[in-house]
């Protein structure tokens, strides 16, 4: 093994999911006890297929939104004629650029930018075996993740996280191609096969000195996207917000995160000029944990375990209220099975 690839596999920002999980799920196991259900926690959010266990379908979540902050969405069905999307495209006065990712999916699988027709081909032609969201791309300049969760008793909610993210980007000195400002740059270059497969044809251009080169506009951290912990901005202005323009006007979600773009904090604070791109249930994450600068891994499992409380708390007030249901190992094995078989069909994909 590398020095190089030490410090990656030291470095526990980058660790895969179940480091984050695993130790986790002993006090699952415990919670589940308390509530006498393993499947506690698909009583949390009834609006959402399975709470929003990561199989549900993204169209129909963002259906819940209000109008005035959802993006223009289109559901692409499986096997699709191209020329029959394209005309459903200009009827519902979609403009390239576009976003198009699978309508199943978690961590920026397959989510991608798409400027022209012709991408727009490749992809179908490509991904057209699964089920499929085109979405308009939203071009405010910042994206953040806002955890909010509110108990079944209570008129109000809270924000638990704020996650601030930061595209992956290099700055220009005049001299250096693209490929090696990239290979130079300390994040860049971990993420080198993706980003160099975005900007292949930028790759060999030379950017003027000072000039800042976003390589990813897509928000993953899978993708390169930096995540910030912005908890600091959690004020009772912003959880109004929240409550008010969102929360208050969706029957049935109770936990998880919301994805949004937004042109500015002072007008997000306003309830003006965002829209939300996503909308996540009970496996979505305080996201905040990984900034390593503000956390360790073991602030991390703490915040994981903490959430995994409140999801305790509302699925089992939900079911004595007789809002939620419990499920049983039955429906537990099944979506374990339906997560195998797709994850299956996905890499047969890429």
């Amino acid at each position: 093994m590398s020095f190089t690839q030490l410090k990656k596999q030291l470095h526990w920002e980058y660790w895969p999911p179940f480091m984050f999980y695993l130790p986790v799920v002993p006090y699952a196991l415990y919670l589940a006890a308390k509530a006498r259900s393993f499947g506690f926690f698909s009583a949390v959010n009834p609006a959402i297929d399975g709470s929003g266990n990561g199989l549900e379908s993204k169209f129909k979540t963002i259906q819940l939104l209000p109008e005035e902050y959802k993006p223009t969405s289109l559901f692409v069905e499986k096997k699709s004629n191209l020329n029959t999307l394209l005309k459903k495209i200009e009827e519902s006065n979609l403009n390239f650029p576009l976003i198009i990712k699978p309508d199943i999916g978690f961590r920026g699988l397959l989510v991608k930018k798409i400027d022209t027709v012709e991408s727009l081909k490749n992809y179908i032609k490509k991904y057209n075996s699964i089920d499929l969201i085109i979405q308009e791309f939203i071009n405010y300049k910042n994206e953040c993740g806002i955890f909010f969760h509110r108990l079944p008793h209570e008129k109000t909610g809270k924000i638990t996280s704020i996650t601030l993210k930061k595209y992956l980007s290099v700055n220009g000195d005049g001299k250096s191609t693209l490929l090696e400002l990239i290979g130079k740059d300390k994040r860049a270059k971990r993420y080198v096969k993706i980003i160099s497969d975005i900007n292949k044809t930028k790759l060999n251009t030379i950017p003027k000195e000072g000039e800042n080169v976003v390589l990813n506009i897509i928000g993953n951290h899978s993708k390169g996207t930096q995540f910030i912990n912005g908890n600091n901005l959690i004020t009772k202005e912003l959880t109004s917000t929240i409550n008010n323009a969102i929360h208050k006007k969706i029957n049935g979600w109770y936990f998880g995160r919301i994805d949004l773009k937004y042109n500015s904090f002072e007008e997000l604070l306003d309830g003006k000029n965002f829209k939300i791109i996503e909308i996540n249930g009970i496996i979505s994450e305080p996201t905040h944990i990984y900034d390593p600068s503000k956390g360790t891994y073991l602030k991390a499992l703490k915040s994981i375990k903490e959430h995994w409380f409140l999801i305790y708390k509302i699925g089992v007030q939900n079911h004595k209220l007789k809002i939620g249901e419990y499920t049983n190992f039955k429906f537990l094995f099944g979506i374990f099975w339906r997560y195998k078989k797709y994850m299956k069909t996905i890499k047969k994909l890429t």
